[in-house]
């Protein structure tokens, strides 16, 4: 496979039709348990696709562990959730009245109401700088990437339901949910109030059905559209019917269940779902009933519903083309477990994760990072040092220009484009090669260039990699040879000729000379005299320049 197709911009002749996009890797191994202990390239790959990016720390922390020890402390997540973002703004042109108004800066905005338009953009903004920072403040788990993962799978646009409070609360449903239940996420996400809004479930009453969210549970939340047959058109309308009754009080931004909108008729259903007719009830509890059984109705379709959400992890972890091979011998095995496991999540991704088809070299490096992916990860992967949560303030300006700049790219946390989702993970035949563009691929070059050679300055403090510290944590920093071959197995995941790792070291760490210990004696010098200007300067700048050129190769953008 020529990884380098997807930095061309251009499709080939022969590129695969929207109906026939399988089989480009060629790909034959299966879920058979990984045998052995991680290499460190096998560990970079693990925690690269599990979490934003792999430090070197973790790179060597995993490294001699089993594959399923590995796994299953990644698989291990934390319980409790992260501390609410905190009000990182001033009270500049917020309304008189408004109760945003009483909460102190550096308090948390999440518990009060407020209906202002200044106070709540701020907080749609202090929302977006603080997901961010729990993507950069990760722990050794895959929760965050997970997280992502049902945020573009469970789309809420903050634009459209426009209380960050909502939207607080349900990227913690989705975070504190990540290795759950499928089957309860699915009534937990229909009942939130992020999700009500959203889909206009607080508008569905008896009298005027909406069909918003009934239709996109089924089409994109659950069964997928690709079935024959699939729902009907009728199944959505009864759906609709059935989740009416359901309101929110934007006053309180309480959730209630009003039984005089709700239709208490049967609902009847169509024959992919074998005619099932859906009681109609009436009184306090009829909406959580006729949705329980609507939840069973939909969750008979086992295959439909466990092969789509497993296609779903498997584009998310491995690659986004499903060959005939890998449809048979993964997607399907997958997808029993999901259901032999009643729906929980956590046994399926152990699996994939821990097989040799995840590990398959076909498997690796075939993946272009999202713009989340390559932010977050070259701020982890370089250790970039951010104000500490008691400089709140400057701590989430430097998460915003980070979000800010993710956003231009094409992913904007909390703003996925539609409620599809962002494109990169569904549009068919390109998926992830559609994150490179003529648009984009300048935008990942400018800020690679300004956080290695500059650094983003902001009230007089700068956010930038400190390319001599990085290299420090490296045993044979001072051997050219070692050096190159020990970042690139952090930094990449494919591997570049002999040639041109010579010629690397030739032209930027020797500056032209041809004697290795050009550069040995300039590091030795240095650590000798770390302090001294003379010793550190020829240091750092060819340093910089390293790093910035591994950066600026279409290799850097491949996970």
């Amino acid at each position: 496979m020529d990884r380098r197709e997807f930095f061309s911009l251009k499709r080939k002749a022969n590129a695969p039709s929207s109906k026939n996009y399988a089989g480009l890797r060629q790909i034959y191994s299966d879920l058979t348990q990984q045998a052995g202990t991680l290499t460190a390239q096998q560990a970079a790959h693990l925690l690269k696709r599990t979490m934003f990016g792999a430090t070197k720390a973790d790179i060597d922390y995993f490294t001699g562990k089993t594959v399923v020890a590995a796994v299953n402390e990644l698989l291990n997540v934390p319980t409790s959730l992260p501390a609410p973002p905190v009000k990182n703004y001033d009270n500049t042109d917020i309304e008189a009245g408004d109760p945003d108004l009483t909460v102190a800066q550096g308090s948390t905005w999440v518990n009060t109401v407020s209906k202002g338009v200044v106070s709540n953009f701020q907080r749609g903004k202090s929302m977006k700088c603080w997901w961010l920072g729990q993507m950069i403040n990760q722990d050794r788990s895959v929760r965050e990437k997970m997280t992502l993962f049902w945020a573009n799978h469970w789309t809420a646009e903050i634009n459209v339901i426009e209380r960050p409070t909502f939207a607080y609360s349900y990227s913690q449903l989705l975070r504190g949910s990540a290795l759950g239940n499928f089957k309860k996420m699915v009534k937990d996400v229909t009942l939130n109030i992020a999700m009500l809004r959203y889909l206009n479930g607080y508008l569905n009453s008896k009298n005027a059905p909406d069909e918003n969210y009934a239709r996109e549970l089924q089409e994109l939340f659950t069964l997928g559209k690709e079935n024959t047959p699939n729902y009907t058109e009728d199944d959505v309308k009864a759906a609709a019917r059935l989740l009416t009754g359901y309101k929110i009080d934007m006053d309180t931004e309480i959730i209630s269940f009003k039984p005089e909108d709700h239709d208490t008729t049967s609902k009847t259903f169509s024959s992919f779902y074998n005619g099932t007719v859906i009681a109609g009830r009436s009184g306090a509890t009829a909406g959580d009933a006729e949705i329980d059984d609507l939840i069973n109705m939909i969750f008979s379709k086992t295959t439909e519903v466990s092969e789509f959400i497993v296609k779903k992890f498997y584009r998310w972890f491995v690659y986004y083309t499903i060959e005939p091979d890998t449809y048979t011998k993964v997607i399907k095995p997958l997808a029993q477990l999901f259901v032999n496991s009643n729906w929980e999540i956590k046994p399926v991704i152990s699996a994939l994760l821990n097989s040799e088809h995840f590990f398959d070299p076909l498997s690796q490096g075939c993946l272009i990072k999202s713009p989340l992916d390559m932010i977050v990860g070259m701020a982890r992967e370089f250790n970039i040092k951010f104000p500490d949560a008691t400089d709140y303030v400057n701590q989430y300006n430097m998460w915003d220009y980070l979000q800010d700049q993710s956003a231009k790219m094409q992913q904007d946390i909390c703003d996925p484009p539609n409620v599809a989702g962002w494109p990169s993970y569904y549009q068919i035949p390109m998926f992830y090669e559609t994150w490179i563009n003529h648009d984009t691929i300048p935008r990942r070059e400018k800020l690679i260039d300004q956080l290695i050679m500059t650094g983003y300055m902001r009230n007089n403090l700068s956010l930038i990699i400190d390319p001599v510290k990085f290299t420090e944590q490296f045993p044979n920093a001072g051997e050219p040879n070692q050096l190159i071959s020990d970042v690139l197995d952090v930094l990449y995941r494919v591997p570049i000729s002999v040639a041109s790792k010579a010629t690397i070291k030739q032209q930027i760490l020797l500056t032209g000379q041809t004697d290795d210990t050009y550069w040995t004696n300039a590091w030795t010098i240095y650590q000798q005299n770390p302090t001294n200007p003379t010793a550190y300067n020829p240091v750092f700048t060819r340093l910089q320049t390293f790093y910035k050129y591994l950066m600026n190769l279409a290799e850097y953008q491949l996970a």
